[in-house]
């Protein structure tokens, strides 16, 4: 099955001019009255809680309704619809989308992508020994820089039972595990990415079950930190970074947001295929991040320096 990855999230939530709002600032474009996209089409929907269009929310009242994965071909939606229909309701909606619930009760979603294959240039850098990767005289970056989302990159649940729902998605619809965290959960990708994860299983109590985060891939780790400092500036509480993850290698930037579940900023993700083994870990701080740095307003040194720089620690008191 050709699945490639999450196409568009479906969120009912309680501050829906909130939610626009930080979708516009994290840098998605509106495309229509609820929907807001990165560079390729992928993205989001946003609408009340209360509207009638929408799955029913999960016991929980988590605002995540609806995950809808982009697959390559009519065929592979047919594929995924015969096998899904073995035991479960399988709707066709007047889309030619299909719709239908995990094991665990989230809804899901089917479309062929309607994604736009992008054609930019990756960050680059230059590196003694190696060949440079910009010309002589062309420069980085400017002041005016800013980080533009490309494609929506991979979505993390909270469940209370994540060896049922690794079981769900690989045996019913062909997803690979790529790492694990011992008694907390997989990432795992489906058959048409080799993205090192679309999907993380993070296992709680049931009354937590719901979406955890969510995220989009950025063109590199300079975009990560410039969209991140963006958010600071506009009053966004940062949670977590920026730093970079050991299991996939992407950098990071997490923050809070009015979906009620945390927005991440990443970028330069591991790729694996069929050769790799997964690999096992203890969860923890020093499992979760090679480095994890602290933002700070800006200063310059014209002056003394600040305390405990230089390799000295400030005197005590």
């Amino acid at each position: 099955m050709n699945i490639i990855g999450p196409e568009l999230l479906i969120f009912g939530v309680d501050d829906v001019g909130a939610c626009e709002q930080f979708a516009l600032d994290y840098g998605l474009s509106a495309a229509g009255e609820n929907r807001y996209v990165a560079l390729d089409g992928t993205g989001i929907e946003i609408y009340s809680k209360d509207n009638d269009s929408l799955p029913a929310p999960l016991s929980t009242g988590s605002a995540i309704r609806k995950t809808i994965y982009g697959v390559k071909t009519q065929a592979d939606l047919d594929a995924i619809a015969a096998e899904l229909t073995k035991d479960r309701d399988v709707k066709t909606l007047s889309d030619g989308s299909i719709e239908a619930v995990d094991d665990l009760g989230f809804v899901l979603g089917f479309m062929v992508t309607q994604r736009k294959e992008l054609d930019l240039e990756a960050e680059t850098i230059n590196a003694p020994g190696a060949a440079p990767q910009r010309d002589v005289n062309q420069i980085a970056l400017s002041k005016e820089s800013v980080g533009i989302p490309r494609t929506l990159s991979h979505v993390v649940y909270f469940v209370p039972d994540f060896p049922k729902a690794e079981a769900f998605y690989r045996d019913r619809l062909g997803f690979v595990t790529t790492d694990r965290f011992t008694h907390v959960g997989p990432f795992m990708r489906p058959a048409g990415t080799t993205d090192h994860h679309t999907l993380f299983f993070i296992q709680t109590p049931p009354h937590m079950q719901g979406i955890e985060h969510f995220t989009f891939h950025m063109g590199g780790p300079t975009d990560v930190m410039t969209a991140g400092t963006n958010m600071v500036n506009k009053g966004y509480q940062s949670f977590w970074g920026p730093g970079r993850h050991i299991f996939g290698s992407n950098w990071f930037w997490y923050f809070k947001s009015p979906f009620g579940c945390n927005m991440e900023f990443d970028a330069d993700m591991d790729l694996h295929d069929d050769n790799w083994s997964a690999r096992e870990a203890l969860p923890g701080a020093d499992n979760s991040q090679v480095f994890l740095l602290q933002y700070r307003e800006k200063w310059a040194p014209m002056g003394p320096p600040p305390p405990g720089a230089g390799g000295k620690p400030p005197e005590a008191p």
